[in-house]
């Protein structure tokens, strides 16, 4: 394994440290799709014993990130249009319920979040792409006033910062997406839920069309053998 991860301080327990660091370089890309890991190159690489790293593995695999290899060792989860269609039906239906309670609470959506969007698009950064992107929705799902609706969410956007990786690496975020955003939390602002409801539903329609037949089409480029 060539890729270098973060070495951790000591301390008495840091499962949760070494999940996260391990969630970060597979969300990335620096653990790539169908990388092999083990448990020995992990723990020496972050400076720390096996346990916690079996454990954080152990919770990885128990959310999709990671499977068994073939022979020894884990594999990084491949990418699967699929499941990432799947994804977004899920997500798809909490951010519509997140932008109803959100709108009858007519909430203002911080206009910044908009302005840093269209700017990280204009930049084409894809870390800010996405971050700017999360931290939109991350907004609406705490102006819904139901802490759940993050929380549950939260895996889901896991899995969905790999594909936006993957996929914007090879081309554009599509250009409408921050006129969308922006329509949604004026209707939020006005108390439309059903105005509300309606464009979140289109746009993450949009989305979920648009992003799986990219990474469709990344991964046969890749030679995907699931795609081909």
């Amino acid at each position: 394994m060539n890729n270098k991860l973060m070495k951790l301080q000591s301390r008495p327990d840091y499962v949760d440290e070494v999940y996260k660091a391990l969630l970060d370089a597979i969300s990335d890309g620096s653990l790539a799709p169908g990388m092999r890991i083990t448990q020995e190159e992990i723990a020496e690489q972050m400076a720390v014993s096996r346990s916690p790293v079996l454990q954080a593995l152990r919770l990885l695999k128990k959310d999709g990130f990671v499977q068994d290899a073939p022979g020894r060792g884990i594999l990084v989860s491949p990418l699967d249009p699929d499941w990432t269609g799947r994804l977004y039906e899920i997500r798809g239906a909490l951010d519509m319920l997140a932008v109803r309670l959100a709108a009858e609470r007519k909430v203002q959506i911080d206009p910044e979040l908009i302005a840093n969007g269209r700017q990280a698009s204009q930049s084409g950064v894809v870390k800010a792409l996405i971050d700017t992107d999360i931290a939109f929705h991350s907004a609406i799902y705490q102006a819904s006033g139901n802490p759940l609706i993050a929380e549950t969410a939260l895996v889901h956007w896991n899995h969905l910062r790999r594909v936006m990786g993957a996929v914007l690496q090879s081309s554009a975020q599509r250009q409408s997406i921050w006129d969308e955003h922006e329509a949604i939390a004026n209707a939020i602002a006005d108390g439309d839920s059903k105005r509300a409801v309606e464009l979140t539903d289109l746009h993450t329609s949009r989305a979920r069309v648009n992003l799986v037949k990219r990474l469709d089409e990344v991964l046969k480029q890749q030679g995907n053998p699931e795609t081909a």
